[in-house]
């Protein structure tokens, strides 16, 4: 009897992982092929399928001045947002990792509190914040915005690979007459380096990609990448934009790859 019973709960776990797999396999890899499909449309509207297969709306970015001139918007953000995000992100994951009072844990559950509260609520709140400090919206308030939600992801990253650093280095180290300064720089940071990687990696993409910050901190000289898609998805649903998400879709993979080779970050995100 406590055979069988084992047996069923081993086949309802197994069934219920591959419903869930099948689930998430519909729910976001299936849309992603249809935008794909639908980018090299040789038609002028968002139909699938397609009447026919052309590069032309590959062709027409080459042109599309607004769509560069968002990207580059985009870039400059999320490269401030992840400079920024790396320099705070391991500092606190040194303070966080190396203590066990409840301080520390305190610590860490306030930087992990971005990743809890609703994205859009946050962007209205942090801008009637730079309100009442008397500062309007502009790169400088939208860099400050990303840098709050993006920083969990380092702090989460180094942290995980600060827990899988070995003690004995720093003690030997330390037993050897090296500062604290000269173990941090010489040990601890080029061994925690693929989990820094890592997180400054989600961070930049969690910043390029974001959406709601960025609809309340931006300004007429920061127009996001994202944004614009969005508007003219909903203004004018120009074909353009699938040619921009293609191009998107085959950048963050490529990233992926490259990111997994060189930091293992599926084996840093665990």
């Amino acid at each position: 009897m406590t055979r069988q019973r084992s047996s069923l709960e081993a086949v309802s776990f197994h069934v219920t992982m591959w419903v869930l797999a099948a689930s998430c396999f519909l729910l976001l890899v299936l849309p992603t092929l249809v935008v794909i499909i639908v980018s090299f449309t040789s038609g002028f509207s968002l139909k699938f399928p397609p009447p026919g297969y052309s590069f032309r709306w590959y062709s027409a970015l080459l042109d599309a001045w607004q769509l560069h001139f968002a990207a580059a918007n985009s870039l400059k953000v999320a490269a401030g947002t992840t400079g920024l995000s790396v320099l705070l992100g391991v500092a606190a994951s040194l303070a966080i990792a190396r203590s066990e009072t409840w301080k520390a844990r305190v610590l860490d559950s306030l930087f992990m509190s971005p990743l809890v509260l609703p994205a859009l609520a946050f962007g209205l709140a942090a801008l009637m914040f730079f309100s009442v400090m008397g500062l309007s919206v502009s790169p400088l308030t939208l860099v400050i915005g990303h840098v709050v939600v993006c920083v969990p992801y380092v702090v989460r990253t180094t942290v995980a690979a600060l827990a899988q650093l070995n003690p004995a280095l720093l003690e030997s180290s330390a037993s050897l007459g090296a500062s604290n300064f000269y173990t941090l720089r010489r040990i601890t940071l080029p061994l925690i380096a693929p989990g820094i990687m890592a997180g400054a990696f989600i961070a930049f993409m969690s910043s390029f990609d974001n959406v709601p910050v960025s609809l309340f901190l931006r300004d007429a000289r920061t127009d996001m990448l994202p944004i614009r898609m969005w508007q003219d998805l909903e203004g004018k649903l120009d074909v353009t934009i699938a040619a921009v998400s293609g191009v998107m879709i085959a950048i963050t993979i490529a990233a992926l790859v490259i990111m997994e080779r060189v930091a293992g970050l599926s084996r840093r995100l665990r």
